[in-house]
């Protein structure tokens, strides 16, 4: 997610998030000691623009579209962060006829992933202001709040979320963005809603997460030192083990949301770029995902990706002053779970 600007926004300015959400700039943090990712087999992978699905609201100054994913008929969804109470929080895209309609809208949530459930089908969102876990049925109805209050005595910022095979919550909470402290967490939520456990603290800004191929552990980024790192977890989803797998080298980027494809790699997406590096597992930058030139200009963050299941067609979304699109590109392998939404 990037930066907001201070414009009325009842929900953000409340919760005292307005000038932090969606990323916060260039603060200090990481190590310069750490090096940098390798760029030697970096290849250019060029996105076709798909549609222009958003344009800046009104009352917000923006629109931030986030969170693709499938649902189980094939439909696209997206989130857009920003948009104010009345107008769609959640779409559902028609990527062939490119089209969309509103799927779910309400006064209070500020969403900034969304999910399918492996335990209940149900859509789940991240409410960023309020500290929130919502879930929807499939067709946007039947709103219910999954998590709310405090975790180990703080209320969450979540921003991302992925799910393991037996449906618990892995959640980046970005608490301590707005502040630039690097007080952010990894926490874990069963699937009941009733247990929650912080799996990594003392982060700086943690944002994109998702579980490996094999679900042996967390990949995870953290927007204000530019890094990926990974959680292997122990047989109970507790941690095993934490260290710093990615130093980033973006430039003015910095890292947003994760995605994993059939072979391992990580579809790392940038703030402050239109534009995806991706990895291998073993830390090999592979490629990265860029917009033509031309098309790039007024499109600041390429936020997210979802990977079409079984096949290889990426929808990534991309955002700026020019409005919300949706932008294809081929993957370089199939998608999975960890590749649809989060």
């Amino acid at each position: 997610m990037r930066r907001l600007p201070a414009r009325p926004f009842a929900g953000l300015a409340a919760a005292g998030l307005l000038a932090a959400l969606a990323g916060c700039g260039a603060e200090a943090g990481g190590s310069s000691a750490e090096p940098a990712a390798g760029v030697g087999g970096d290849r250019a992978i060029r996105a076709q623009k798909v549609m222009r699905l958003t344009q800046a609201h009104e009352l917000t100054g923006m629109t931030l579209l986030e969170g693709p994913t499938f649902d189980g008929n094939g439909g696209l969804l997206v989130v857009d962060v920003t948009a104010p109470s009345g107008e769609p929080k959640v779409l559902r895209v028609d990527v062939r006829k490119k089209t969309s309609r509103p799927v779910h809208t309400d006064d209070r949530g500020t969403y900034t992933s969304a999910q399918f459930s492996p335990y209940d089908g149900r859509l789940y969102l991240t409410d960023f202001s309020h500290g929130d876990i919502v879930s929807l049925a499939p067709d946007g109805g039947d709103p219910r709040t999954f998590f709310s209050g405090e975790v180990d005595g703080a209320r969450m910022n979540p921003d991302d979320l992925a799910f393991d095979q037996e449906g618990n919550l892995y959640i980046s909470d970005s608490r301590g963005m707005s502040r630039g402290e690097a007080t952010g967490r990894v926490v874990r939520i069963d699937r009941e809603g009733e247990n929650a456990t912080v799996l990594a603290d003392g982060l700086a800004s943690p944002n994109g997460i998702s579980f490996d191929a094999g679900y042996r552990g967390l990949w995870f980024s953290e927007l204000t030192r530019n890094r990926i790192s990974y959680l292997r977890l122990d047989d109970k989803g507790g941690r095993a083990s934490l260290h710093t797998a990615v130093q980033v080298d973006g430039g003015i980027a910095q890292t947003d949301s994760i995605a994993v494809d059939a072979d391992g790699n990580l579809y790392q997406a940038l703030h402050g770029r239109p534009a995806m590096a991706v990895y291998s597992d073993s830390g090999e930058r592979l490629a990265t995902v860029e917009l033509p030139a031309r098309a790039a200009e007024g499109l600041e963050s390429a936020t997210n990706v979802a990977i079409t299941p079984g096949g290889t067609t990426a929808y990534m979304t991309v955002s700026g002053p020019a409005g919300g699109y949706v932008y294809r590109f081929d993957a370089l392998a199939e998608g999975i779970r960890q590749s649809n939404g989060g």
